[in-house]
């Protein structure tokens, strides 16, 4: 009897082992099928944005390629470099890079203008360093250039003659809060075109590099004060060539738009 009731139990534990082996192997079987749809399908269902309907089911936008300068104006441009590092000098030549040829024509700055200006020339910078070291050489506008809209991308050619230098583009907010963003290293031959992107204010309107007030609805963008070369004090010695030419850039001028703006609001520019 006593025999009897021992295998009943064992006959007992086994099948509960055999049930709980099953169990997980059978659930785990059937997951998948829980899962409905393609890849795509998925990925789509967690908000991820569809590149070919950017801009037109988001904000409204009205995205132009600008010219910001030709560098056809002599003595817009100075050229800087501290007197105990070295001597630097800029003057306009004759040229103009086939890239840029080859690109369509930008529209003016400002709405409404129509400056007929034919690119004939580029602005070329020499510098006479004394000596080696992490010299900084200024390419700096007469004046500040503004930008209307919000600017999203800067672009500008050089010609950076294959050293290993840095070239930044200095910027002032809407603030008057200086900015400078870095457009690449010089190591190349001949003309390229550098591109930098503007990163987008902070959601405070306050920090970050800030294009437009919410109290302020007339007066957004930035200006572009000029240019920073960061030498490598191992290529700074010598003299150092360096060419620039058609600088643009890329605006959203959405808010600058006449019908934007109630016809009876006042603008603040008293």
């Amino acid at each position: 009897m006593k025999k009897a009731i021992i295998v009943l139990l064992a006959l007992a534990a086994a099948a509960t082992l055999v049930f709980a082996q099953t169990a997980p192997a059978a659930s785990a079987g059937t997951a998948p099928a829980a899962s409905t749809g393609s890849p795509a399908a998925q990925k789509a269902d967690v908000g991820t944005p569809d590149a070919e309907k950017i801009g037109i089911d988001t904000a409204q936008t009205e995205l132009k390629e600008v010219s910001v300068d030709q560098f056809e104006e002599a003595g817009f441009w100075d050229a800087a470099i501290s007197s105990d590092e070295g001597v630097a000098t800029s003057r306009l030549f004759a040229g103009r890079p086939s890239g840029s040829a080859a690109e369509p024509v930008a529209d003016p700055r400002y709405k409404g203008t129509d400056p007929q200006i034919t690119p004939k020339f580029v602005l070329g910078v020499k510098t006479e360093f004394y000596s080696r070291g992490y010299n900084e050489i200024y390419v700096l506008a007469k004046r500040p250039i503004p930008i209307e809209g919000i600017t999203k991308t800067i672009t500008v050619w050089v010609a950076g003659r294959n050293y290993n230098h840095m070239l930044f583009v200095e910027l002032k907010d809407f603030f008057g809060n200086s900015f400078e963003l870095p457009m690449g290293k010089l190591n190349f031959s001949g003309w390229k075109k550098l591109s930098v992107a503007v990163p987008p204010q902070n959601p405070d309107g306050r920090t970050g590099i800030v294009q437009r007030n919410f109290h302020y609805t007339s007066h957004m963008g930035l200006k572009i004060i000029g240019f920073r070369i960061d030498c490598d004090p191992e290529e700074a010695f010598g003299i150092y060539y360096v060419y620039f030419d058609d600088l643009r850039a890329v605006t959203d001028l959405f808010a600058e738009d006449e019908t934007s703006r109630d016809k009876d609001d006042m603008a603040d520019t008293w």
